[in-house]
Formats: C-alpha cells, structure tokens, sequence
C-alpha cells in the first residue's frame, strides 16, 4: 500500500522526460525553484528555458487554471507583455499530471528574460505604468471561460476575517482592531459613488517581484491569483508596496510621491482614472492585505505568515496605513 498524501513534491528528472516528450524538446533539464501555491520548476533545453507551474490540486482546479491560460493567450494576441503559456504537441496548453494526491494540472510558460527589481526607475515606472494600462484595456472588454473568484468586499474584507478568526485566538484586540476596519472602509467605499469604477480581470499580485526587466522591457508574470474586480485593486497592490517600503525606511515619502506620481503619469497615457477611483486606492489596500492574509491560513507553506509576531507585524503596519491614509 502506498500511504496516501495531501501534497507531494514531483521528480525533477521525471517531468523533465515528461516535457521533452510532451512539447518536443531537446537535451531537458528541469529543477525545482520554489514551493508556493503551486510548484514552480525551471525548464533547460537547447530550444531555451521556460518555466513549468505545477498547480495544487486543493488549491487550484482545471477551470480556475483554463480561465488563467485564457486570459494570458488574450493577452499574448494583445501584445501586452507576459509570460504565456506553451502548447503541447497535441495543441494543448494544459496538462494533467495523476499524482499521489490525485491529478494536478501543469503548463509550460515562456521565460520571462531579465530579473526583477525591488525599485524601478522613473522610466521603469513610466512603461510600468502604461503595460499595466494596456492589461486592463484588454481584461476590462473580457468575459473568459473558466472559474475565477470575485473581487469585493466580501472576498477581500470580511470572508478573510472568518478564516483568520483562530489564528487571533490570543490577540482579540487586534482581530476586533481588524473587524472594524474592515467595516469602516465598506462603509466609506460604500458612501462614494462606485458606479463608474471600471472592473475587469486583475492581476491582484502587481509587486516588483512578479515581473521581470531588461533595461525598460518589462515581463509580466504569476497571475496565479488572478480575478474579477475593480481595475484599482491593481493600482492599489502596487501602492501599497511603496507604502511599505518608506515605512520601513527604505523609500522617503517624497520618492513615494515622485514615483506614484510617474508610474500614474504612464497608466492614464493609455488609459484613464476617475478622481474617485484614485481616492479610494489606499482603502483598497486594507483588502488587499486581508485576502492574502485569509489566504495564508488555507496553505501549508504559508503557517509562519499566520504567527502571532508575524501578524502583529501586520496589523501595526495597517494601523499604520489608517493613521496616515484613511478617513
């Protein structure tokens, strides 16, 4: 008998053969680069290298993966800048993979050449900006086959509370801290006039770490948590990076607003923001933090994320974000 499990990691040397035969490549070397909400592995051949996703199955059914490939084929077609799936040589972009947990779906992406950088400079902001814009233009006239969640305050505010209910069993000051916030920013989003507010399918991750730069060529990548919702929760991933960053010390606030101001500089070039859609970015960022934060208690890899010195950590820096943003 083999003892049954929630999650295995797969041989490196085995989907390695499987890739060589499935998309006809040659001379495949294949390792393992991290463990996250799916598996990401880094594919060597002598055609060139891509990367491989390995999606969990608890995590990640086919119909959430097909709307992802979806929209990156869209995408691609769009000449929006991404990393994009591969078709197999069955003209497949998804493969099935029969695991000891079950079946879990892979694709093949194209390599997003470059690196990232932690801070971009002002021309990187700019075309940042303007790739972000030319995303939405697409995502926004899009209805895509698949299952992909929804965006709101349900999803980003309060059904992450519930998840996060245990976790703050000894620290009920900061969980109540959480509920009321949480209320108080429905509460203002709910008395402003949202009826213009654009949606469409977000990246809802826009942080440095997820694409890649060549000089002023950008890449983007890992749209893993990709969903339906407002356009400015986008915006509002990305400014609340900066925002972390001068809390920590590491920009001044003065960098925050030349760069804010430039990186908006390029999204309205292509596409434009009403005055109360920005008004509500930093609002945003509190469901920003709270859908990932519900998220982390759903995952393995992410226990140390939901420990009480970790989420107090978290919750200061929300706090923070109330005392110098909100209301």
């Amino acid at each position: 008998m083999i003892f049954p499990a929630s999650y295995s990691t797969l041989c490196p040397s085995a989907l390695a053969e499987f890739v060589a035969e499935s998309y006809r490549l040659d001379n495949v070397d294949c390792s393992l680069l991290v463990r996250g909400v799916g598996d990401t592995y880094l594919i060597n051949s002598l055609q060139g290298r891509f990367i491989l996703r390995l999606y969990r199955s608890s995590h990640r059914s086919f119909s959430n993966v097909q709307a992802e490939v979806g929209l990156l084929f869209t995408l691609k077609h769009a000449a929006v800048p991404v990393s994009y799936p591969i078709i197999d040589r069955h003209g497949e972009a998804i493969q099935t993979i029969n695991a000891i947990e079950g079946q879990r779906c892979a694709v093949l992406f194209s390599y997003a050449p470059g690196q990232a950088e932690r801070t971009l400079n002002e021309r990187q902001l700019y075309i940042f900006g303007q790739q972000m814009a030319r995303f939405h233009k697409v995502s926004s006239a899009l209805t895509l086959t698949g299952d992909r969640w929804t965006f709101d305050n349900n999803t980003t505010l309060f059904d992450p509370l519930v998840k996060l209910k245990a976790a703050f069993e000894n620290d009920q000051e900061s969980y109540t801290w959480l509920q009321n916030a949480a209320r108080r920013v429905a509460s203002h989003l709910a008395s402003i006039d949202t009826s213009k507010f654009t949606s469409g399918y977000c990246h809802f991750d826009f942080l440095p770490k997820n694409m890649h730069l060549v000089g002023d060529s950008i890449t983007f990548f890992d749209f893993d948590f990709m969903g339906r919702g407002w356009l400015m929760y986008d915006i509002a991933s990305f400014w609340q990076h900066m925002a972390i960053e001068v809390y920590a010390g590491r920009m001044t606030q003065q960098a925050f607003d030349n760069n804010y101001t430039i990186f908006l500089s390029g999204y309205q070039s292509h596409r434009a923001i009403s005055v109360q859609e920005l008004a509500a970015v930093p609002y945003l960022s509190l469901g920003f933090w709270l859908f990932y934060m519900g998220f982390h208690t759903t995952h393995d890899q992410f226990y140390s994320f939901i420990q009480p010195a970790q989420l107090n950590v978290y919750v200061t820096f929300l706090k923070h974000l109330e005392t110098k943003f909100w209301f």
